[in-house]
């Protein structure tokens, strides 16, 4: 193959990343979902969080210090804390299959999930539990479903929430990946922030705050500026999460550093970003053996972030009375 060919840089799906199964399930009338990453085999992962308030479940199994190499699963959820039960489901789904770390009497699933705050947006008692953990689960393992939009855990991620649910927007989960020779990076990322949304290419908001109206765009930045001495209890409502998923050759703390990087592309995209109010979390995790430059796959998975947080405001559809780019745009 031509060298120039072969670093030709192009578009592929998250989904044709070989190694890895995405299951999606949500309850649309309660305004709340999960997705499920499986990876039968065992995935390499490493994991950074910058935000301040996160809610999640065996981080620590990601930290290079760690025993596991690897682990079977990821999930994103919503609920809160409240859905991080939907990870009990997986693991009984796992275990099932025979997917899981040998213990000699079964095998235990080793699986990793963090969640979203979204009990304002539909109905706040109803939350992803076991039995929606094991259906997306099945779903990854036997009829992989992802789709970009209200899907999954995206069906009840908002954004630009610093007036409160009244004046925000409605997002969704979005992916975006890319290829050069043979090396893969993907991502996938549930917007959930407190801020605003930015075209990290040319500058230009496209989702967060709204004005009283809820016809135009406010700068969330701007009205935290304007309010200096506001003390205000937030609560961490919000959170945006992301998975990068590379079939380049990597360990945990790699994997670390990468998901690292990948926090430049959310600092592109989303701002404020990382605040006390968001719970700001991104995975990383190899799939395949293909060797490859580890600040390469850095730099690569910040700009499929950036990309797949955008897809996610593009392919959100107006939901319980929360107006989406698309409709916003049209008015």
């Amino acid at each position: 193959m031509d060298k120039r060919e072969n670093s030709r840089q192009r578009g592929i799906r998250v989904t044709d990343i070989a190694g890895i199964g995405i299951g999606q399930v949500e309850n649309v009338e309660a305004g709340t979902g999960c997705t499920v990453l499986v990876c039968p085999g065992g995935m390499r992962a490493g994991l950074d969080v910058r935000g301040g308030g996160p809610a999640s479940r065996e981080s620590q199994l990601l930290n290079p210090l760690m025993a596991a190499q690897s682990i079977h699963a990821i999930v994103l959820a919503g609920g809160s804390a409240f859905g991080l039960g939907t990870a009990n489901g997986v693991m009984a789904c796992l275990e099932e299959r025979g997917i899981g770390f040998d213990v000699g009497v079964t095998k235990v699933p080793l699986v990793a999930q963090a969640d979203i705050f979204d009990l304002t947006v539909g109905d706040a008692f109803v939350r992803p539990d076991a039995a929606m953990g094991y259906e997306a689960t099945r779903l990854a393992l036997d009829a992989p479903n992802y789709r970009d939009g209200n899907f999954g855990v995206g069906c009840g991620a908002t954004v630009g929430k610093i007036a409160g649910m009244d004046t925000c927007m409605k997002t969704g989960i979005g992916s975006c990946a890319v290829q050069i020779g043979a090396l893969q990076v993907g991502a996938l990322v549930v917007v959930n922030a407190l801020g605003d949304v930015y075209d990290w290419k040319t500058g230009e908001q496209v989702a967060g705050l709204l004005t009283a109206d809820k016809t135009a765009l406010r700068s969330t930045s701007e009205q935290m500026k304007a309010a200096i001495d506001a003390v205000d209890n937030r609560f961490v409502g919000n959170t945006t999460l992301a998975v990068i998923v590379t079939n380049a050759a990597f360990a945990k703390t790699q994997l670390c550093k990468i998901a690292g990087m990948g926090h430049d592309g959310m600092a592109r995209s989303i701002r404020p970003v990382h605040t006390t109010a968001d719970g700001d979390s991104i995975y990383a995790v190899s799939v395949g053996g293909v060797q490859a430059d580890q600040d390469l796959v850095g730099a690569l998975a910040a700009e499929v972030i950036s990309e797949a947080i955008l897809r996610a405001v593009d392919s959100a559809e107006s939901a319980y009375g929360f107006p989406a780019k698309r409709d916003l745009r049209k008015a």
